[in-house]
């Protein structure tokens, strides 16, 4: 399963990819809103067809991935049915590579949708077994492009499998992220090419 976007041992990642509880804190949305009700996944995650590589075209900032100027991707490689070779990586702001190496436990053998996301000398996260921290919440018909988050929201990744994204793509991300319980606004895209050419608001 995509385990989160890219980083380092300080700045980890799209995953999801994937996105440890670390996050910008959202508003609390309104009593009774989707806000309040944890992240959940979708009906059933078809594992083959989710592995290879995503690029990162939005996501809620995080502390690991502040080094990540653009081109941010992650890899995932199924190693057994219970785990998968997570690898991101990502263009610094000074135009070199970062990229670190890790592993996505599923939790969740219902729908393999939910996942425990862990890197090695990353803190809090460097135990292969814990509570989900990877969630797919969304994934297209088609598998060209996914939304993935913890149950609180205080993480969010868009992947899309091609870096390009027209502004009708970002219209439809934007609809989707927000029937899950998101504020369109926390996530920022990320600069890819043929997609966006700047970090802004979705």
């Amino acid at each position: 399963m995509k385990v989160r976007s890219m980083i380092t041992r300080t700045a980890v990642a799209a995953a999801c990819a994937t996105l440890m509880g670390a996050g910008v804190a959202q508003a609390a949305p309104p009593s009774g809103s989707a806000g309040w009700e944890p992240l959940t996944p979708v009906p059933s995650l078809d594992v083959e067809r989710y592995l290879g590589t995503w690029n990162q075209v939005a996501a809620i900032p995080q502390p690991f991935n502040l080094e990540c100027a653009r081109d941010t991707q992650a890899n995932y490689q199924l190693i057994d049915p219970s785990n998968i070779r997570v690898e991101n990586t990502c263009t610094t702001w000074t135009g070199g590579t970062n990229g670190i190496v890790g592993n996505a436990r599923v939790n969740d053998t219902v729908t393999n949708a939910q996942l425990h996301v862990s890197f090695p000398g990353v803190p809090t996260q460097e135990s292969l077994d814990g509570p989900t921290n990877y969630i797919v919440a969304y994934i297209a018909d088609d598998y060209s492009w996914a939304l993935v988050g913890d149950p609180l929201r205080t993480s969010g990744f868009v992947l899309s499998r091609s870096p390009e994204v027209s502004p009708e793509k970002f219209g439809e991300i934007r609809a989707v992220v927000q029937s899950k319980g998101y504020n369109p606004a926390t996530l920022l895209t990320s600069p890819t090419p043929g997609g966006a050419t700047d970090i802004r608001p979705l």
